[in-house]
């Protein structure tokens, strides 16, 4: 049998994409292959993918063995149960997106059929109420869950992500791929060097005229994808048409007490802002489209709805919302910024680069490069920038605001019939179907479009075969379960303090 490992790997940028590639790569290649990563200290990082979903926790723990403690405290890391969002299908609205499941399903139905129906006649509370995420946030309640709980406690098995500083995670994640035999290579890449034949990369030539070479190459470089599109020339599919916001300005603002565990989304005029707190400060930015507002007055609206003094000048970023056409193309193989992007709306950025790893590592590459391995990863990718899409853009245009020109182009747009197809259904009986390996499942879906006032015109038919009396009974025993359960936490602020309470920088 002949041996066509790999065993030069080259990752193109740093920053925490290029770093989570190294670290992962590294773990899991053995000593046979070689990890280098080539980054310059004078080239910037967009550095403010400061929130998480609960995927993470599995990259981190599982993936890398990383200590959760050590890396909340090194990172400055806070908790984050979902993202409230305030302001999107009317203003004064709000509610909030939780992790984790809502009620309990009951045989082939989900919780929030049941609830339908008494919410309906007006005799349940709002669907936040019978999810655990969402009754322990606007409380600022936190405890990470206990496996020794029976199977049916809400306690035995608590969804939640983080908030941290994406620049002290990049340095975090340095340390650990150095330890397992990343070799850091300091510079700029003036040149790329492909083969005649084929147009596959050789290797790179850096500005001190070091050449690097590689047989496998990952572009984190970020938006300008220096391989996978200025040399490759790949091309870019372009959604701003449904996702209109290209614009964002991300300013940090001083610590305000107490740490709310999760992320805020608040619309604005023609955009949103987020508000991510961490342990050192807050994290801030307004998301918004050039077409509809000009940078001096998006700057002046997020410093004007800063919670706290802000501790720097507000920082612009440009964006064309999409994706590469093809995430792998010949040896390269494209993650992060590089490969497209979505906004944060969703905290996705952090997840996709994380997905992308382990897609790669399950179809990784001998020296041949087998086509179908980059076919399906690039389908599989595909699949999933498209599905988080349609969650994205459902969140614009499922509002009934036409207070400004933004809001009435995102309420009167058109959408991709995949979104149309969902939210018709649901508004027909509650129904939603996951398509596939869709990221975001049903939980997720109901809570975005009930939060959005799509609200279904009836129920799932089988609904009406449970007794009235113990269908009131078995609604109202989740909701004063979890209301009982989130009574006796500990507030986030005291878990943080108590056990994950980070040095001062």
């Amino acid at each position: 049998m002949t041996n066509n490992r790999i065993k030069r790997v080259v990752v193109v940028g740093g920053g925490s994409a290029g770093w989570m590639a190294a670290a992962a790569l590294a773990t899991y290649l053995g000593k046979q292959t070689s990890v280098r990563l080539i980054e310059s200290e004078e080239i910037g990082i967009v550095g403010v993918g400061e929130a998480s979903v609960p995927h993470i926790r599995m990259f981190n723990g599982q993936m890398l063995g990383i200590d959760e403690t050590e890396f909340v405290k090194r990172t400055q890391g806070t908790i984050k149960l979902g993202i409230q969002f305030q302001d999107w299908a009317r203003i004064g609205d709000s509610y909030i997106h939780g992790f984790g499941v809502i009620g309990r399903s009951l045989g082939p139905l989900p919780f929030h059929q049941f609830w339908l129906k008494l919410f309906q006649s007006g005799r349940a509370a709002p669907i936040g109420e019978y999810s655990l995420q969402t009754v322990m946030a606007p409380q600022g309640k936190f405890v990470p869950g206990d496996r020794n709980s029976p199977p049916n406690s809400p306690l035995a098995d608590i969804a939640y992500a983080y908030h941290f500083d994406a620049g002290l995670y990049a340095r975090f994640l340095r340390e650990l791929s150095e330890q397992r035999g990343v070799q850091r290579i300091e510079g700029k890449i003036v040149g790329v060097n492909q083969r005649a034949d084929d147009g596959f990369v050789e290797s790179v030539t850096m500005e001190n005229g070091q050449v690097v070479d590689g047989e496998l190459f990952i572009d984190c470089s970020g938006f300008r994808g220096l391989l996978i599109e200025q040399a490759l020339k790949t091309g870019y599919e372009d959604w701003s048409h449904w996702l209109p916001c290209d614009s964002a300005m991300a300013v940090p603002s001083e610590r305000i007490d107490p740490i709310t565990p999760y992320t805020r989304a608040t619309a604005r005029e023609a955009g949103w802002q987020w508000r991510i707190p961490l342990q050192h400060r807050t994290g801030n930015g307004y998301v918004y489209s050039s077409k509809y507002i000009g940078d001096d007055e998006a700057s002046a609206t997020l410093l004007a709805n800063l919670d706290g003094k802000p501790l720097a000048d507000p920082r612009p970023l440009r964006f064309t919302p999409g994706m590469r056409k093809k995430c792998w193309n010949k040896n390269v193989v494209a993650l992060g910024l590089a490969s497209g992007f979505l906004e944060p709306l969703e905290s996705t950025s952090i997840y996709m680069v994380q997905s992308g790893i382990t897609r790669l590592l399950g179809l990784f590459p001998g020296s041949d490069f087998n086509p179908l391995l980059a076919e399906r990863f690039n389908r599989e990718s595909a699949f999933e920038y498209e599905r988080v899409r349609d969650f994205l853009i459902l969140h614009y245009h499922a509002t009934e605001r036409n207070d400004t020109p933004f809001w009435d182009y995102c309420r009167t747009m058109s959408v991709p019939d995949s979104l149309k197809e969902a939210m018709d259904l649901f508004r027909s009986d509650g129904r939603y179907f996951r398509n596939g390996e869709d990221f975001f499942a049903l939980p997720s879906w109901v809570q975005v479009m009930l939060g959005q006032r799509i609200m279904p015109q009836s129920y799932h038919p089988i609904v009406d075969d449970m007794p009235e009396d113990k269908l009131v009974q078995y609604v109202e025993d989740m909701r004063a379960t979890l209301a009982h359960a989130v009574a006796a936490m500990p507030t986030h602020q005291q878990w943080l303090d108590r056990y994950w309470k980070a040095s001062a920088l």
